[in-house]
C-alpha cells in the first residue's frame, strides 16, 4: 500500500503527458462566449499565464464551466484533485469528474478513470446548483407572457401529427411534449438510428422497446406508443417535472438521480432548453399510479445551502 501511494502520483503525471489533449467531442454545441471567457481565465490562473499562478481560483472557475457541462474543465478538474493541485487530493471526488467527462466520450477521462478509482456518490459542493432565487409577487407573475409554443402543424409531416395528436391523450402526455422530444431526437424521421443503437421517431434504444413491447421500432405508430408509454412512466416518476423528464430522457433517468438533477453534459443541457422552450411549461399533469416517484425526487429538489 505504502508502495502505490508513492507511485500513484507519478503514474498520474505520466498519464496526463498522454492523456491532456482530450479527444474532441463529436458536434458540439457552439461555445458560449462567458463559458470560454471563464475557461480562458481558469486555465491562465491555473498555469500563471500572464498572472500570479492562482490554482484555488483555477479551481473554482473550472468548476463552473463544468457545472455548465464542458467535458474538457470536467476532466481538469477531476486532474486537479488526483494530483492535489488547488484542492485538497481526492481519488473519489476525481473519478466523480473523469466520470463526468468520460460519459461524454472523452477516452482520456475513461483512462483516469482505471487509475483514481470508484467515483464518490456525492455530487461535489460546486456541482450543485445554487437556491433558486425566490418567485415574483403573483403581479409580476401575470404580467410576464408565455412564450409562444412551437407550432409543429406546420412542422411535423401531417401522418406522424394526426398520429401524435390522437395517441397522446390517451397515455396522458400533452401533443406539445410528445412532438418536441420527436423533433429534438429524429427531426420527424421514422427510420433514424443513431451511432448508439437508437431507433426510430423516438430514438428507442433496444432495450427501452423491449421494456415497452414495441416490435418494430421503425413503425411510426409502434415508436410513437414506445415512446409515450415511457414519458407517461417518466412524468410520474420525476412528478411532472418537465426538465428531469426532459433529461431523463436524454441521459437515463439513473444520471439525473446520480447527478441530482440535469446531469453536466452540454448535449442533455442543450437538450432540456430546446424541449422548454419547445413546449412552454415546466410542470405536466401526471398519473401517480403509473410508478412511485423517484427515491431521489426529495434530493434533487432541495435548495443546495452554499
Amino acid at each position: 500500500m505504502f508502495a502505490l501511494h508513492l507511485v500513484l502520483p507519478a503514474l498520474l503525471i505520466a498519464s496526463l503527458c498522454t492523456a491532456t489533449l482530450a479527444e474532441p467531442l463529436a458536434d458540439p454545441p457552439a461555445p458560449d462566449p462567458l463559458i470560454q471567457s471563464l475557461w480562458q481565465k481558469a486555465v491562465a490562473l491555473e498555469n500563471g499565464e500572464g498572472v500570479v499562478r492562482d490554482p484555488v481560483g483555477a479551481a473554482a472557475l473550472y468548476c463552473q464551466v463544468a457545472r455548465a457541462g464542458d467535458a474538457q474543465a470536467q476532466y481538469n478538474l477531476g486532474w486537479m484533485y488526483a494530483n492535489g493541485r488547488g484542492v485538497a487530493r481526492n481519488d473519489a471526488t476525481a473519478a466523480f469528474f473523469f466520470q463526468a467527462a468520460a460519459q461524454q466520450g472523452m477516452a482520456a477521462a475513461q483512462r483516469m478513470l482505471k487509475i483514481v478509482g470508484e467515483p464518490t456518490p456525492e455530487v461535489p459542493d460546486c456541482m450543485r446548483p445554487s437556491e433558486p432565487p425566490p418567485a415574483p409577487p403573483p403581479a409580476v407573475i401575470a404580467a410576464v407572457e408565455k412564450p409562444p409554443q412551437v407550432n409543429y402543424e406546420v412542422i411535423a409531416p401531417r401522418k406522424i401529427f394526426d398520429l401524435v395528436m390522437k395517441m397522446a391523450p390517451q397515455f396522458q402526455v400533452e401533443p406539445q411534449l410528445a412532438l418536441a422530444i420527436i423533433a429534438a431526437e429524429s427531426n420527424f424521421n421514422s427510420l433514424a438510428q443513431s451511432p448508439k443503437n437508437a431507433q426510430g421517431l423516438m430514438q428507442l434504444i433496444p432495450t427501452t422497446s423491449e421494456r415497452f413491447r414495441v416490435g418494430n421500432p421503425f413503425d411510426p405508430a409502434q415508436n410513437i406508443r414506445g415512446g409515450l408509454t415511457y414519458l407517461r412512466w417518466l412524468l410520474a416518476y420525476f412528478q411532472g417535472d418537465v426538465a428531469l423528464v426532459a433529461a431523463a430522457y436524454n441521459a437515463g433517468e439513473g444520471a439525473v438521480e446520480r447527478h441530482r438533477g440535469i446531469p453536466p453534459y452540454l448535449e442533455t443541457r442543450a437538450y432540456v432548453q430546446r424541449i422548454l422552450k419547445s413546449v412552454g411549461a415546466p410542470n405536466h399533469a401526471f398519473d401517480e399510479k403509473i410508478t412511485k416517484p423517484s427515491p431521489t425526487l426529495h434530493l434533487i429538489r432541495l435548495p443546495w445551502s452554499k
